[in-house]
């Protein structure tokens, strides 16, 4: 076989691998889209697209007093831009911390948030619940915030961190010599240059909210405290309502804050992703 042939050979198997992945992803994503335009609460379509396109779901979600969509997009909203935003103010602190300081238990440290990783969420569970129990939190957003904070700082800090000591040393001493402190070495130096991993740590903060259903489903009790994903599995939970056109609808709607904030932040999240936990 020329080599030639063996180079379309390759690259014909590349694009076969993409398109399969491509049919993979989007053909649910299509299949959603058609449902949530479908009329009545039938699941299934004689077509992806139905023959008959109907908003009446949309309209339905913002518009009857029945629904409490809206309610729950607003509060997935608030607890998603409170996380994104004070996990990577705190994430960016604590992993400056341990890249740039030498103290007393910062080895053991490291090694707790790698510990920390290897534990899945759901041990912790039950200790959550009687812990906002007892301080009075549980059924409420604060609380949700709360849990969520403290779950994103191990994970995000070293990995942040594994970005930070990419960045020289020398430009922290630099910057010292001209008088600068602490906070100024951070703020001017080291965040503008790790804002791809910022990004990065925001964007993942963000989404966890509207895609996560077992943390709000443990803490969450009223239907007026429910996030999106708690109170879209109503609609094809109750026995008597199991209306997975309207489940469909708000689900799409999800995708626009996600959608937007990743627009924002894509000029950095490229090169943020590939970065981080390269070295430690």
């Amino acid at each position: 076989m020329s080599a030639r042939m063996k180079s379309r050979l390759e690259v014909t198997g590349i694009y076969a691998v993409i398109a399969v992945m491509f049919i993979i992803i989007f053909y649910p994503l299509l299949w959603t889209f058609g449902l949530s335009l479908n009329e009545g609460t039938n699941l299934y379509s004689s077509s992806i697209i139905p023959k008959n396109l109907s908003f009446e779901h949309y309209i339905w979600l913002f518009t009857d007093p029945a629904s409490n969509y809206v309610t729950w997009y607003k509060n997935t909203l608030i607890v998603a831009a409170t996380v994104s935003i004070v996990a990577t103010f705190f994430v960016a602190l604590t992993a400056y911390s341990f890249s740039r300081y030498r103290f007393r238990g910062r080895k053991y440290g490291i090694y707790t948030f790698l510990i920390l990783q290897m534990f899945p969420v759901l041990m912790g569970m039950v200790a959550l619940y009687i812990l906002l129990n007892t301080v009075g939190l549980l059924d409420s957003l604060l609380g949700l915030i709360l849990i969520y904070l403290g779950g994103a700082i191990p994970m995000n800090a070293f990995l942040v961190k594994g970005y930070f000591d990419t960045i020289p040393k020398e430009l922290d001493e630099s910057a010292r010599i001209d008088g600068a402190g602490h906070f100024s070495v951070l703020f001017k130096i080291m965040l503008p240059l790790a804002k791809p991993i910022l990004a990065v740590v925001a964007l993942f903060n963000f989404m966890t909210p509207f895609m996560d259903f077992l943390l709000p489903s443990i803490i969450l009790r009223s239907e007026e405290n429910f996030t999106l994903a708690l109170g879209l599995f109503n609609f094809v939970n109750d026995q008597f309502s199991n209306n997975f056109t309207r489940f469909a609808a708000g689900s799409v709607l999800i995708a626009v804050p996600i959608a937007t904030v990743y627009l924002l932040l894509q000029r950095w999240l490229i090169s943020g992703l590939t970065s981080g936990a390269t070295k430690g």
